[in-house]
């Protein structure tokens, strides 16, 4: 329960904690947190399912309110736990961490996304998915720019409407089931229309969360206006609950209308990496570029998950910690030009390296991490993507491709427009030491998987047999 309570009790303490000492309050906690799902990770079995909560009685609704987590689920919890702590850390010196309400909302979505990763019942899942909005609705609305409400009300809309459609879905499967456990849902036999219609409430949620196109339109602005760490917690952490709910819940559950949903989601996924490739290396706001430029990538990653292979899926949590931590760099960066130019417009920036000239080596790293190259994790991310979308239709797998090309040029563009050139300021502040350590981390965690990505395939692999073994419908897809 430790996985739990030190998220929760630290958001409570946040919100009374003095102002002076309430950063360190929150970043503690993240720390504190991050040191005891290490203690999960040391005690882990491979394979095994670890139950962390089970009252042993069905309520009168089916509800099992069961907790738990497998290698699949704990590798999430890692990465929520590490990313929260980067977030915290990235901002510690800026004005937002001395809030009582940022601190204790950041800590309160840490909570919630840990009981979305832990579910092991199809209403808890549900509960904590609806949870998790109300903390980052609270960020963005407290903290963002000052245009933000219009953005924010559609972003709520499209969520909660989306997130219906997964409940509408979960209530008609209860139906069938004896319970709403995990292992009685992914145990229904449906018809296949039955199947198509329960995975399509599904999809409407995580395809909206993702965002895959053309459910994106909510989430440019909402990432441009809100708060730097708001930003963060949307792009690394919100929205692979999404990716996650696909691998774990959409497709175990209707497994017999995955041959229907491939082709479409696959080619939603294909076609949202060219398109918003090709929007972010027009736009000239550089929060808004990169918000383009997270679109472009995890559409490659839903489309991947589709072809559910076990090689493939492997890729995709490789991918998935990957645009977490370069999200989290990449908005940073970001932020740092927004608060040291008082201005996102690459237009109006240049000259930044040689005043910072540490900013501009951390900028690069991070932004040769974003582009995959060799030995950083993304690169055999995105290869194995690559590999199994040409292996299910060369076509695809070829326009895929295209992430490789534009995505160097929206990014470099933004680095030398934001880097080189006649300075727009006589000064410009260089990194404190918390950011520097931010990029450190990130920088150290992307080159590590990325020589090393096998530690991440044999950790869940064992998971990912399971999971595929536990579906009871032929998934073999054909091109």
């Amino acid at each position: 329960m430790d996985l739990y309570l030190i998220p929760l009790a630290f958001s409570l303490l946040a919100a009374i904690a003095p102002t002076n000492l309430v950063r360190y309050v929150g970043l503690t906690g993240a720390l504190a947190s991050l040191v005891s799902v290490a203690v999960h990770v040391a005690y882990y079995t491979s394979g095994w399912s670890v139950v962390l909560f089970e009252p042993g009685q069905v309520t009168t609704f089916g509800l099992t309110f069961k907790m738990g987590y497998d290698a699949i689920s704990l590798l999430m919890v890692v990465l929520v736990n590490l990313v929260t702590a980067l977030i915290l850390l990235s901002n510690l010196k800026r004005e937002t961490a001395s809030m009582k309400g940022f601190n204790a909302m950041v800590m309160l979505m840490q909570f919630g996304l840990i009981g979305v990763f832990t579910a092991m019942d199809g209403i808890m899942f549900y509960v904590f998915w609806e949870l998790t909005l109300i903390p980052i609705f609270l960020i963005a609305y407290w903290y963002g720019a000052p245009e933000r409400k219009p953005a924010l009300l559609k972003f709520f809309i499209y969520t909660f409407v989306g997130s219906l459609g997964m409940l509408l879905s979960l209530i008609a499967l209860g139906n069938y089931a004896e319970n709403y456990s995990y292992e009685s849902l992914v145990a229904v036999e449906l018809t296949a229309k039955s199947a198509y219609w329960i995975m399509a409430g599904f999809f409407l949620a995580f395809a909206i969360k993702i965002p895959l196109v053309p459910f994106h339109t909510w989430q440019p602005n909402t990432y441009t206006l809100s708060p730097m760490a708001g930003t963060m917690l949307l792009s690394a952490l919100m929205l692979k609950m999404a990716l996650y709910g696909m691998i774990r819940w959409m497709v175990p559950i209707a497994p017999e209308a995955l041959k229907d949903f491939t082709p479409i989601i696959v080619v939603l996924g294909v076609f949202g990496v060219v398109y918003a490739a090709l929007i972010a290396i027009k736009q000239s706001d550089i929060k808004r570029l990169f918000a383009f430029a997270s679109i472009s990538h995890v559409g490659l990653i839903a489309a991947g998950i589709m072809l559910f292979d076990k090689e493939v899926l492997g890729a995709s949590f490789i991918q998935i910690i990957n645009h977490s931590l370069v999200a989290v760099g990449l908005f940073l960066a970001a932020g740092i030009l927004e608060d040291r130019l008082a201005t996102r417009e690459l237009k109006q920036m240049g000259g930044v390296a040689k005043l910072a000239p540490r900013f501009a080596f951390w900028f690069a790293v991070i932004g040769f991490a974003s582009v995959s190259v060799p030995f950083s994790s993304g690169f055999i991310g995105e290869f194995l993507l690559l590999k199994g979308l040409y292996g299910y239709n060369w076509i695809i797998g070829l326009i895929a491709g295209t992430t490789l090309v534009f995505g160097a040029v929206y990014t470099f563009r933004a680095y030398q427009l934001s880097m080189f050139g006649a300075p727009s300021l006589e000064a410009f502040k260089d990194l404190e030491w918390n950011e520097i350590l931010s990029f450190l981390i990130i920088s150290v965690l992307v080159v590590l998987i990325g020589v090393y990505p096998q530690a991440i395939l044999d950790f869940v692999g064992p998971s990912l047999d399971k999971l595929m073994q536990s579906m009871q419908a032929d998934i073999t897809i054909l091109p």
